[in-house]
């Protein structure tokens, strides 16, 4: 299995250089301009200050630019760094609804994804913009200001069963989620329908999944101060994202979620209207709201969180292997990063490498 680590802010690439001494495999850069970095200057900067961790976007999304201009972004980037570079990209939810927009369609993505796939193989591609439909390509690129020479995969990430489809028809990799994205076997199952339907094969097809992780201390209960500091930011990053999708499809709430939802829903309905689409996604996987920590109970931890000592973390990550993951990514909040990155490396890495 291999492991990955995060960036957003333009400031810590250190900790990226940190972490590929460490022995972690890749870096997602995150793409949310109303509360993060510019994702295609960290990642330059990256680029320049590592020499083997793969690095790519953990995702890009289609609503904030023309998917010429992302292919040429991860393009430029891979010019930095030939042959470990990659490309995540998904429809955007923290990034639209930071500035009260909906994701990406499924239509409008698979379409996205079409285009920067041909232009990263080096075709001619037929692309429409404003109603007008013309072929393009990269131009001039004898002049090397990018790299199309190595492969740049297309991880599509879906948590869904019609994203996760696309991931098959067109990716070469899945970036999903536990447990929002299900079971690892029924996205599978999902990702061999979209290849079936466009006639592919999944051979060297990539699964990653975003994970919250909690290794606990010896004798440290799930009550901990710590513990709550530790995962409250990823797990309620979740539970923002599940507001959303049930204001807008009337679902019912996932289990796991049940026991604090009528209370959370009810805090947050107590916001201004206005910029409730604001603060909802504010402490995005950076920090945990200090509003918002009455709500990460044992019992939500539990369903939410990888979580035990060192032994059954690595027991159940070689589960989810023999399952057909072949990578996970946990983000920290920005200042237990290190700490969290050191420890996993030390603790479960080192065990399972």
């Amino acid at each position: 299995m291999d492991f990955g680590v995060s960036c957003a802010k333009i400031d810590e690439v250190g900790f990226v250089r940190h972490a590929e001494n460490l022995g972690y495999d890749f870096c997602w850069v995150t793409d949310s301009q109303m509360i993060r970095s510019n994702p295609w200057a960290v990642l330059a900067l990256i680029a320049q200050q590592t020499q083997t961790i793969r690095i790519g976007t953990g995702v890009a999304v289609p609503g904030l630019r023309l998917a010429p201009v992302a292919a040429n972004g991860i393009a430029t980037t891979a010019r930095l760094a030939p042959g470990r570079t990659f490309m995540g990209i998904g429809t955007g939810n923290t990034a639209m609804r930071t500035m009260g927009q909906r994701p990406t369609t499924i239509k409008a993505f698979g379409e996205y994804i079409r285009v920067v796939r041909a232009l990263l193989d080096g075709e001619e591609v037929d692309y429409t913009l404003n109603g007008v439909t013309q072929p393009i390509r990269f131009q001039n690129t004898e002049l090397r200001y990018l790299d199309l020479d190595h492969h740049i995969p297309i991880h599509v990430a879906g948590f869904g069963p019609k994203a996760q489809a696309l991931a098959g028809e067109l990716g070469d990799g899945l970036i999903t989620g536990i447990p929002r994205g299900g079971a690892i076997p029924w996205a599978l199952g999902n990702v061999k329908s979209g290849a079936d339907r466009a006639g592919r094969d999944l051979d060297g097809f990539f699964t990653t999944a975003l994970v919250n992780m909690l290794l606990l201390m010896p004798g440290e209960t799930l009550e901990s101060e710590r513990v709550v500091a530790e995962c409250g930011s990823s797990i309620m990053a979740n539970v923002h994202f599940m507001v959303d999708w049930v204001k807008e499809t009337g679902g019912d709430p996932p289990d796991f979620i049940k026991p604090i939802w009528n209370d959370y829903m009810a805090f947050h309905n107590a916001r201004d209207a206005e910029t409730q689409h604001q603060k909802l996604h504010e402490s995005h996987y950076s920090y945990l709201d200090p509003e918002e920590a009455r709500f990460i109970t044992p019992e939500v931890i539990r369903n939410f969180c990888i979580a035990g000592q060192p032994e059954e973390i690595v027991d159940q990550l070689l589960d989810l292997e023999r399952q057909g993951l072949n990578a996970i990514n946990f983000i920290a909040p920005l200042e237990q990063q290190y700490r969290m990155a050191e420890d996993f490396a030390d603790k479960v890495i080192s065990r399972m490498k």
